[in-house]
């Protein structure tokens, strides 16, 4: 335990810096809001289904939503009802009680609507699979534009396919 101590006080407690100012960053950022506006007309909406996962996933989409990584900042938010909804995000296998709810939440997005598979749960049915209680992987019951495997993915990654999702429309 003093080795640790010791350690601490030697070299301070690391946290994540910001990243340094980069122009190409901007402008990046400015061709995705005009993207989304192009696309959706108005700010990007997700609805979040937790579809049978461990919870893993929704720790780093709540790390997205933190002022670190600031998704609202790129007009990117998330919505209670599907209705406001232009993308449905999609965690953990979909187990057997989900599916109809699923496929409701999915029918109740207005078109053109984009659906993103995140987790390897998500991907391809995880360590869950297809059994008697799961019916695997989130395209076995709604059509999936993009996939974002990891377990669970980095806040980045779930970012990239978002945004993935949204330069791949129209």
């Amino acid at each position: 335990m003093y080795q640790i101590l010791k350690q601490i006080i030697k070299t301070g407690i690391k946290t994540e810096a910001p990243p340094l100012a980069d122009e190409s960053l901007r402008a990046g950022e400015q061709r995705l809001q005009q993207k989304v506006l192009e696309v959706f007309g108005s700010a990007l909406n997700i609805r979040l289904v937790d579809a049978g996962s461990c919870n893993g996933c929704e720790l780093e989409i709540h790390a997205v939503n933190n002022a670190y990584y600031n998704l609202e900042g790129l007009g990117i938010k998330f919505v209670a009802s599907p209705r406001h909804a232009d993308l449905l995000l999609v965690t953990g296998s979909v187990s057997r009680h989900m599916e109809v709810a699923l496929k409701r939440t999915y029918d109740a997005i207005p078109e053109p609507k984009l659906v993103v598979a995140l987790g390897d749960c998500g991907c391809n049915g995880g360590i869950f699979g297809e059994s008697y209680a799961s019916l695997g992987r989130v395209s076995n019951v709604i059509p999936v534009d993009v996939v974002v495997a990891g377990c669970p993915p980095t806040p980045v990654e779930i970012m990239q396919g978002i945004l993935t999702a949204v330069s791949c429309k129209k």
